[in-house]
């Protein structure tokens, strides 16, 4: 008891007297005081006393695929300092492979009654998953907001970069470049944000079921990406849209090992425009989310969600921006 009054004293920078005293209900403490007991009581895994836990704490769950992509820390650094501008507290929930899944994720941030969820590039963006753990946290009236596309059914607010968008930008830059033979790398099959790129090539190129040997699937992992983009360098693509930066470099990979060099023979357009992309070999050409609008925008979502002025269903869509470097040049002979 002696080692949870200390912690928690520390970490909202009161004395031991104050969390004494809002542990057990007495008077003499401010709300914000209170609120920052509580909170630091939350976040260091303590149990409420019986008696405090129908509130929820002004906790905010911040719920990541990975940190390894530069995108997610720099998305996490958006919403977690916009979070503690809003008076709330985050809580960054990031999975590894072998590790805590997003459906524990969920389970321990509802024990520490969180105020809601932000999700960024979750099992809601493919549709063959599992979602019932998002259905959990409907049922509990939990605000939520995704980054990013997701499955249409799931009915939460949504935060995203303009796909159609991104792809006519690569698409364009590449045909001004003579590029003919474009193709594309993409995450897997169910990955709904791909999906969504996919649609906009078909439209933009005027693509059909015979183009199919343009578009090649794979894990948002650079291995995964270097066997997709080698088959469509040997079939003589020479310019590759990919659906992350991580993709690209993989990409990149791919055309150096076939002998083929980057950007002379295969030009290469990454999405995302994360950190050190200016320092590649080359400096990747990409198109750029606008990551801190969006980061920025799911935090006033939720928000509005938890302070009770109502769901906004409708999804945002922000726009991308081309970012030409130089991993894309001129087609061959041109």
């Amino acid at each position: 008891m002696t080692k949870r009054l200390t912690e928690v004293a520390k970490k909202a920078g009161v004395s031991e007297a104050t969390v004494s005293r809002v542990l057990n209900g007495r008077d003499g403490v401010s709300e914000a005081t209170r609120t920052a007991v509580l909170t630091a009581l939350d976040v260091l895994g303590y149990e409420r006393p019986t008696k405090l836990r129908g509130e929820r704490a002004r906790l905010v769950g911040l719920v990541l695929p990975e940190l390894q992509n530069p995108i997610f820390p720099a998305l996490a650094e958006v919403v977690t300092g916009t979070l503690a501008q809003r008076g709330y507290t985050p809580a960054l929930c990031a999975r590894t492979i072998g590790g805590v899944s997003e459906m524990d994720y969920v389970e321990m941030l509802l024990d520490h009654q969180v105020s809601g969820v932000i999700f960024a590039g979750g099992s809601y963006a493919l549709a063959d998953a599992r979602h019932d753990h998002y259905r959990r946290l409907t049922d509990r009236g939990l605000p939520v907001v995704l980054v990013n596309a997701g499955v249409d059914e799931l009915g939460f607010p949504r935060v995203s970069t303009d796909d159609a968008v991104a792809v006519e930008q690569a698409y364009g830059h590449l045909r001004s470049l003579g590029h003919e033979r474009i193709g594309m790398v993409l995450g897997p099959e169910g990955h709904v944000p791909s999906r969504r790129k996919l649609d906009a090539m078909m439209k933009a190129a005027g693509w059909d079921e015979a183009d199919a040997e343009c578009v090649e699937r794979s894990s948002f992992s650079m291995e995964g990406a270097r066997v997709a983009a080698t088959k469509l360098v040997e079939r003589g693509v020479t310019g590759i849209i990919c659906a992350s930066d991580v993709l690209a470099l993989g990409t990149i990979r791919a055309a150096r090992r076939l002998g083929r060099s980057v950007p002379a023979d295969v030009s290469v357009v990454g999405f995302d425009d994360s950190a050190f992309m200016t320092c590649t070999d080359p400096p990747l050409t990409t198109v750029r989310q606008p990551i801190e609008t969006m980061g920025q925008a799911a935090v006033d979502l939720l928000v509005t969600q938890i302070e009770g002025a109502g769901v906004l269903q409708d999804e945002l869509l922000f726009e991308p921006e081309l970012v030409v470097r130089g991993s894309t040049a001129p087609a061959p002979g041109r």
